[in-house]
């Protein structure tokens, strides 16, 4: 054993160093400074991975649907300035209202070639040509805001017109009337007006400032028409 020692300790005598053997000796000073930016993969996947709606049931799937519609009628309901009906926009909550108006403003006839038929289509296309009239005249005009962004917007805003026209059917049931007519007179320009409210306030802040009065009034026309429609509506 002692001569294997000193054998070692000859000059000539070469061994293998270890792989880390040198890395003791160097020392990084506090003074240097690494930078970079780091990330973790597995956490942005797993994140990524639990907000994906793929293995989504379909009764979650229309639950949270439901709940984004009935978010964006309580910011037409207490109309104020937010871009929630422009970033999360959809076409549900138009379709509906319009499919509804349509529906209430259908007159019920005996008459076999009267049976209302084209009264649901008319409204069906005004509403909807109306609407994408407006949002070209937008875009003409310069504003910073989509196509269906301005249709989301146009449609949910006539949820004002659809309780109007639920509050008129239900007056019509009683005795028509001077009385009768102020009632169903005063709910729809109440409702004319708050519907025009909504609308701007989502809407004026994407036009141009020296061509806004250029952008809403189409959209002024498009809600009176939908409620002179309203007012004018007698059951048959």
């Amino acid at each position: 054993m002692a001569k294997a020692a000193e054998s070692s300790g000859e000059p000539g005598t070469t061994w293998p160093r270890p792989l880390f053997a040198g890395l003791s000796d160097i020392s990084i000073s506090q003074d240097i400074l690494v930078e970079g930016e780091f990330t973790i993969p597995m956490r942005s996947h797993i994140r990524e991975f639990d907000s994906s709606t793929l293995n989504e049931s379909v009764q979650n799937t229309i639950m949270r649907d439901l709940k984004a519609v009935g978010k964006k009628f309580m910011h037409v309901l207490y109309p104020r300035k937010s871009n929630t009906l422009l970033r999360d926009w959809d076409l549900w909550g138009p379709l509906i209202l319009c499919v509804t108006l349509a529906l209430m403003l259908q007159r019920s006839s005996v008459d076999s070639e009267k049976d209302g038929g084209p009264q649901f289509a008319e409204v069906f296309v005004i509403v909807w040509f109306g609407a994408v009239t407006i949002t070209l005249n937008s875009k003409l005009l310069g504003g910073n805001i989509s196509f269906f962004q301005s249709l989301c917007v146009l449609g949910y805003c006539i949820l004002p017109l659809t309780v109007a026209m639920l509050v008129c059917r239900l007056v019509l049931l009683a005795e028509q009337g001077p009385i009768n007519f102020m009632v169903r007179l005063f709910v729809v320009i109440v409702m004319f007006a708050w519907s025009i409210v909504a609308s701007t306030a989502f809407l004026a802040d994407s036009q141009p400032p020296n061509r806004k009065a250029l952008a809403i009034y189409p959209v002024f026309l498009f809600y009176f028409v939908i409620s002179w429609m309203i007012l004018t509506f007698t059951p048959q």
